[in-house]
């Protein structure tokens, strides 16, 4: 019954969200603020500590010095395989660099503008250049987790600077979004996979977003299905005997799985990338939403403690804060519980604990050292609020 009850509200709220879709309403995309309206000095001053200007400062430094002269960061291209990360090539880096380009737009630096001005515009140069013809964003084998970072960050700057060079390229790269969506409402690591996984879907749910955000079309279907993939991936009952490879899992109410069903394994970074899919698709309010930020908030030490210094920033950590962070920063105070406040001081702690005295941030499993910096210095960026995709 709870299971059902949860369905019809998120039915209900669905229907709130693909009508303002339908009509551009703000309701479940809202306008990006004035710039002038955001920033570090526009927040409450204890969301935002001295110390995490100062690392966000020096993480940008280091991400400044090991561009490299193409425009590109260089990462280790491959997969993530259980616990551990497969990869063939290490090379410029379509996600990482799109991540990292997107580190310096969350600390107020725009192509051609400011400090780190030029840094901006050779990377843009870099990932306008690695767009297909068809709309794939890829180079050297990379998939569909950075094509989705690199949309995202596409949009991004085409708000900024309203750019008919990226304006072009975003549109194809969301077009191919639309276009590789299965049949299952979801995404896969290669493009037209019959599969789908919620470390994916998120991706490509937020790079929509922030497209149709700044008046990119996206069809209301697309967004429809993807809704449904991940509300049928939460978790809102106990169920018994639930095991995955032999593992039995315990108190995973509220969690998303990776795949849609119930054989399918659960986890933080899955449940930070399940809330954070719903809120970018205009569901703020559903009993999968509440449930999943109880989840976060019960497992954040465990999490922090096994993938954080003691894991050597290992890819879960970096992945799982950079949605959960969205997560808790747009539930922000519900039902009489700060869910921002004590989430966002803990994950802080440890992420400027991390930081190397070069500025860079671990990343021992995963894409590399700049994957980790770039995603170490966004987290402790989103109070900033230059981001639209950041802002509440």
């Amino acid at each position: 019954m709870q299971r059902l009850r949860t369905l019809a509200r998120f039915a209900a709220g669905l229907l709130v969200a693909l009508t303002a879709l339908a009509h551009n309403s703000p309701v479940a995309l809202a306008a990006p603020r004035a710039a002038q309206d955001v920033g570090p000095s526009a927040h409450d001053g204890d969301a935002i500590s001295a110390a995490q200007v100062e690392a966000v400062n020096r993480g940008l430094a280091w991400l400044a010095l090991n561009q490299q002269a193409d425009g590109s960061w260089q990462g280790k291209i491959g997969y993530k395989l259980n616990n551990g990360y497969n990869y063939n090539a290490e090379a410029g880096h379509v996600g990482v660099t799109a991540l990292a380009l997107m580190a310096f737009l969350g600390g107020g630096h725009q192509p051609g503008r400011g400090e780190y001005g030029q840094v901006v515009e050779r990377g843009l140069s870099w990932i306008l250049a690695a767009v297909k013809d068809d709309g794939y964003i890829s180079s050297s084998g990379s998939r569909m987790y950075s094509h989705a970072f690199a949309t995202l960050f596409l949009a991004e700057v085409y708000g900024m600077t309203h750019r008919a060079d990226v304006r072009g390229r975003l549109q194809k790269a969301v077009d191919y979004i639309v276009n590789a969506q299965n049949a299952q409402g979801g995404w896969r690591y290669e493009p037209f996979a019959p599969e789908s996984d919620m470390s994916i879907v998120v991706c490509q749910v937020l790079a929509l977003r922030a497209a149709r955000n700044i008046g990119i079309q996206v069809p209301r279907g697309t967004v429809d299905r993807a809704a449904q993939y991940v509300v049928d991936s939460a978790i809102t009952e106990q169920q018994t005997q639930r095991s995955f490879r032999g593992r039995s899992f315990s108190d995973e109410v509220g969690a998303f799985n990776y795949q849609r069903g119930s054989s399918s394994r659960s986890s933080f970074p899955l449940t930070a990338a399940g809330v954070t899919s719903l809120h970018g698709l205009g569901i703020y309010s559903d009993d999968a939403i509440r449930m999943g930020l109880d989840y976060l908030r019960r497992n954040l030490d465990s999490f922090n403690r096994t993938y954080g210094r003691d894991g050597g920033g290992h890819y879960f950590f970096w992945y799982g804060h950079y949605y959960g962070v969205q997560a808790m920063y747009t539930a922000g105070t519900q039902g009489g519980v700060d869910y921002w406040t004590p989430y966002y001081e803990a994950t802080r702690a440890e992420i400027l604990r991390m930081q190397r005295p070069d500025g860079s941030f671990p990343n021992m499993v995963g894409p590399g050292t700049a994957f980790g910096t770039a995603m170490g210095v966004l987290v402790l960026e989103i109070p900033f609020r230059y981001l639209p995709i950041f802002q509440r």
